[in-house]
């Protein structure tokens, strides 16, 4: 009686083990169980340089922007692998994170490169339930660029599963002249800077699929664009009012909603950017760095006793923050966008 007792229970676990182990996919991570709704990238020539970067050498910052939505059937709590080419020159990651919750800032993840896969893989902090959507951002710099009279690179990216939506968005190097775009971009503009930035869309990409954007441009030296911006704010007077870039791709629009030739302007919640990324991407991207940089301001005001105020700063040690917040508002849809304007002018 004992034994089958024991025989009993022994059956019982191991019925529950295997019951238990088909809630949550765990293993190989298969990206075509995993479509992208939207995937946005944005593709900066010379934008900034992260530290230790080599002396006399351009870099190109790349940001992926991705939603994808778990197709396996089951919650997954594997690890997810974004594409990357990580055999390219200088190539190093500067931010992999996901986003909670559209009221939440995002959160870093612990992330691993594959350079024979050319893979980034990372652990999401909770599994993906069935059939939810899951936000993340891969950032990361390369050198790809060709210095001569002329600097030139070829970006290309490859679908590793469907996507709804795949938008691209090219920044020219501040400073830059004779620029040219292959293919050619639907629409660009100018932001108050005078940065040119060129949109691309693609809807219904299959997976496999492969899109190459050539870019050659003319530029003296390697100075960044953030650097530049740093040193020479835009104007915020009456004769400028109404003129950043989002504001003209606004006004182009026409508010009719059937102009095909109006730059990429994703619906508010519809992209992880959206329309806020022509105003506000520096903030968002350079977050993390600005509080750094404040930091260190901070440790070295505390050296100088008695010495006299510190300068002010290019932004605020709280302001990247509250540009955040007010960057999830405009895609949640809980404030239009001339309301975030007016608040982002109050906070830079």
């Amino acid at each position: 009686m004992l034994k089958k007792m024991i025989a009993f229970l022994l059956i019982a676990s191991s019925g529950i083990y295997i019951a238990d182990s088909g809630v949550k996919a765990e293993g190989n991570f298969s990206p075509e169980q995993f479509p992208y709704k939207e995937m946005q990238i944005q593709v900066m020539p010379e934008f900034d340089y992260p530290e230790n970067w080599p002396k006399e050498e351009p870099s190109l910052l790349v940001g992926q922007y991705g939603t994808i939505t778990n197709k396996t059937g089951q919650d997954f709590s594997g690890k997810v692998e974004v594409p990357v080419p990580a055999k390219e020159k200088n190539f190093q990651v500067y931010l992999v994170a996901e986003f909670p919750s559209d009221d939440k800032p995002e959160v870093q993840r612990p992330y691993e490169v594959d350079k024979e896969k050319g893979v980034i893989s990372f652990t999401p902090q909770n599994p993906i339930k069935k059939d939810a959507v899951y936000k993340f951002v891969v950032e990361y710099y390369s050198n790809p660029i060709e210095v001569g009279d002329m600097k030139s690179f070829t970006y290309e990216y490859t679908a590793p599963a469907s996507i709804e939506a795949l938008d691209v968005i090219v920044y020219a190097p501040l400073k830059s002249t004779d620029i040219t775009l292959e293919p050619k971009p639907a629409s660009t503009q100018k932001s108050d800077y005078g940065e040119q930035i060129a949109f691309y869309q693609v809807k219904a990409a299959e997976k496999g699929s492969s899109y190459k954007y050539n870019v050659s441009y003319k530029k003296e030296g390697n100075a960044s664009t953030l650097s530049m911006i740093n040193k020479n704010k835009a104007p915020n007077d009456e004769n400028h009012n109404g003129t950043t870039a989002t504001d003209q791709v606004t006004a182009n629009s026409g508010g009719n909603g059937g102009d095909n030739n109006r730059p990429i302007i994703g619906a508010a919640g519809g992209v992880i950017i959206g329309a806020s990324i022509i105003i506000a991407g520096m903030f968002v991207f350079f977050g993390l760095r600005n509080k750094k940089e404040n930091k260190k301001n901070t440790a070295q005001n505390k050296k100088e006793k008695g010495g006299k105020a510190p300068q002010k700063q290019k932004m605020k040690p709280s302001n990247d923050e509250e540009i955040k917040e007010l960057r999830k508002k405009l895609l949640n849809g809980k404030i239009d966008q001339e309301t975030y304007n007016e608040q982002v002018k109050k906070l830079i």
